[in-house]
């Protein structure tokens, strides 16, 4: 009886949704909560940031003399800068990092370098006309990700934030993305120097396991985005300064791609079967024999996991990536009018 009141809920919102898609957000002004899109260096898509707040961009990188930012392709930069002119509540910031993005230990466990990195964070605010940085440091203390790595890392990046706020200044922003299970970092060290944290609650399975379940379900391999939500406060994070991230993608095995925008997830060629968890509250696909072959949002889940945002008083979303929407833009309307519906304007 549970699953289908839950079912029945998870459709109504999904209605509530669709249904408003002739409604326009006109605001230009900051929404209640905020919507972030991570715009990547190398996509060529044109950015349209009707439904977004901030756009981070994808990415630049600690330059291999550990005392420079050096930032990839940087007239796609400029270009979605111009945006601002047409949107001026658009926040556009510089995330620095990235999976396999090396030199932040070396750099952050010397006080010069970690300084001069510090003070050329400032100069690519002022050169591009940023509204703040993003450090996507994946991850301090760890070689997972194929980079060097110390001990001393935590304590480091708790020095490098406070050296970065000290060079922008309190008036630009200072947000960072982080592990779903809040590992890594002092996070209540960090907090007096950051705006917000921005909770990376995705890719925490592979098939035959959910990519990003919202809640405990068989499908889960080790946690799910309410434990990543939960690990964070614990750890020292105000919810009011936690962004939830989410998976504008899905994940698959047996033919599926690693990685496949999930508005192409319709095209899987086979005898599969489009199902839904109502304990992870997620879609997934299964093949012949009912093994999940592919896990991946829709509007349904995405609206749900809004919903759980507004509900807990998080900051607002975050998503990976902007390409992974489709032309019309019907996830990310869908997530910023679940989080702002009490700011909607009829046209």
């Amino acid at each position: 009886m549970k699953r289908i009141v839950l079912a029945i809920f998870a459709l109504l919102l999904f209605l509530l949704v669709s249904c408003s898609g002739t409604r326009e957000w006109e605001g230009l002004h900051p929404a209640d909560k905020v919507m972030i899109a991570y715009v990547t260096s190398w996509s060529k898509h044109e950015v349209d940031p009707l439904y977004l707040t901030h756009i981070n961009y994808a990415f630049a990188h600690v330059d291999s003399t550990f005392d420079r930012v050096r930032v990839d392709n940087p007239s796609r930069l400029e270009s979605v800068v111009k945006l601002k002119k047409r949107y001026p509540y658009l926040k556009v910031l510089l995330s620095i990092g990235g999976w396999g993005s090396g030199n932040f230990s070396e750099m952050a466990a010397d006080s010069s370098l970690r300084w001069a990195f510090a003070q050329d964070c400032r100069r690519c605010i002022e050169q591009y006309n940023l509204d703040g940085i993003d450090i996507d440091w994946e991850y301090p203390t760890t070689g997972m990700a194929k980079i060097s790595y110390s001990e001393n890392d935590t304590e480091n990046y708790t020095k490098l934030m406070r050296d970065i706020r000290g060079a922008i200044g309190d008036d630009k922003l200072l947000t960072h993305a982080t592990s779903a299970t809040a590992k890594y970092i002092d996070h209540k060290s960090v907090d007096k120097y950051i705006d917000f944290t921005n909770v990376m609650a995705y890719d925490l399975g592979w098939a035959p396991y959910h990519n990003s379940p919202l809640y405990p379900t068989v499908h889960m391999e080790t946690m799910c985005v309410d434990d990543a939500v939960k690990a964070h406060i614990q750890a020292g994070v105000p919810p009011e300064k936690l962004v939830m991230g989410l998976a504008f993608y899905g994940r698959g095995k047996k033919g599926f791609p690693r990685q496949r925008d999930l508005t192409q997830a319709h095209l899987a060629e086979g005898n599969y079967t489009f199902c839904w968890d109502s304990a992870g509250q997620v879609p997934y696909i299964v093949d012949e024999s009912g093994e999940l072959v592919f896990g991946y949002e829709n509007e349904t889940s995405l609206a749900l996991k809004a919903e759980y945002i507004r509900k807990h008083n998080l900051k607002g979303a975050m998503y990976w990536s902007y390409s992974g929407d489709n032309a019309a833009g019907d996830l990310r309307r869908c997530v910023f009018k679940v989080l702002n519906r009490k700011s909607e304007r009829e046209n």
